[in-house]
């Protein structure tokens, strides 16, 4: 039974298939699979569980390592942020992460603070996203001034990031590829460059390790192919429940400022779910929910708390306790992230910390 107010319901076994999924693409690499912002709003530590089977996760923030570690989540947790000080550094030793490094402030301070055991690091690259990473012309010296480092762990890897790997055009891509592996060439030590859209279409990028993210919850990096289509699991089903079926009069209008006028007379079923719990405020007009796997179209303005969607033409009746699909496997949340002008990302990363979250076994 669906509580009253939104539920995000996981289901534990589509994580496994997308996992295994992604090494299906790449069965010769290792896996780093990316489970930050709270596992991308579907809970760090049930992500991290769940995905067990991974070479290490990617973090952004040392809070998010803490809190893996304090549950007892022993693989090779990676700072994709890194760290800024003394402090952040000693605390990853504490936590035994491993430091993606990107500026040269990271390489002093790195030189500045002795550690009493061998840290294991990342040098991320600039091949052409202009956003972290440091110049492939200086990677030679870096390389050399950590290894000369008694507590930098001797194997040194190596990543770069992708600006357009969901494109269709492969052209940045491949340059950015082809930066990449002419600068690192002679540089010992593991590589990494794929996310999830380069895992799907670049083989040639898979390298040493892949970084799978979005894939790994059942959600598409492309615009023009939801999750399913790509043969991935969606984890997540968000759900909520009618709370109110009213009959509106032509002529009457529903919601704030009156957006939505009745032409006909009309049932609008009220569903407890809104902006307030990770539904877009700005998704449009004409957006589908599903009542007993049939869509209906939102009306009027999206509310704190509260939906409309007209269910005027409903063959079943449309009754108070009845669940609501607001986005999942039978209605892909890439459809609804469209409808708002937003990516799929955004809105599984929104969901709110007042959304129950509930493991389902289908």
């Amino acid at each position: 039974m669906i509580e009253q107010g939104t539920t995000a319901l996981i289901r534990r076994a589509a994580f496994s298939h997308n996992l295994q999924f992604a090494k299906q693409q790449a069965p010769n690499t290792k896996i780093m699979a990316i489970i930050k912002a709270n596992g991308y709003g579907h809970g760090l530590i049930r992500a991290a569980t769940a995905l067990s089977a991974a070479d290490a996760f990617g973090v952004a923030r040392l809070k998010e390592a803490e809190v893996l570690r304090a549950k007892a989540i022993t693989q090779p947790i990676v700072l994709l942020e890194g760290v800024q000080d003394g402090q952040q550094l000693k605390q990853a030793q504490a936590l035994n992460c491993e430091l993606v490094l990107y500026t040269e402030e990271q390489i002093r301070l790195l030189q500045q603070v002795p550690l009493d055991t061998s840290l294991p690091v990342w040098i991320k690259i600039e091949t052409g996203m202009h956003r972290l990473g440091i110049l492939p012309t200086e990677l030679s010296a870096i390389a050399a001034t950590l290894r000369a480092l008694d507590w930098v762990a001797p194997e040194i890897k190596l990543m770069s990031h992708y600006s357009s790997a969901d494109d269709s055009d492969h052209s940045v891509t491949q340059q950015q590829l082809d930066t990449f592996l002419s600068f690192t060439d002679a540089i010992a030590g593991e590589k990494s460059i794929a996310n999830s859209a380069a895992v799907l279409r670049h083989q040639a990028s898979h390298l040493d390790w892949i970084r799978p993210g979005i894939m790994l919850y059942g959600v598409s990096p492309f615009m023009d192919k939801t999750g399913i289509e790509l043969g991935l699991e969606p984890v997540m089903d968000l759900v909520s429940t009618v709370i109110a079926v009213n009959v509106v009069k032509p002529g009457e209008r529903v919601g704030y400022s009156g957006t939505w006028t009745a032409a006909r007379e009309s049932q609008i079923a009220v569903i407890s779910a809104g902006y307030g719990d990770g539904y877009p405020r700005h998704v449009a007009e004409g957006t589908p929910v599903m009542i007993h796997g049939r869509r209906y179209p939102l009306v009027g303005r999206v509310s704190m708390d509260m939906i409309c969607v007209d269910v005027t033409d409903a063959q079943d009746s449309i009754h108070i306790g009845d669940p609501v699909l607001l986005w999942g496997r039978d209605l892909p949340v890439e459809e609804i992230a469209q409808a708002a002008n937003t990516i799929a990302y955004e809105l599984i990363c929104r969901v709110a910390a007042r959304v129950l979250h509930q493991e389902i076994d289908d």
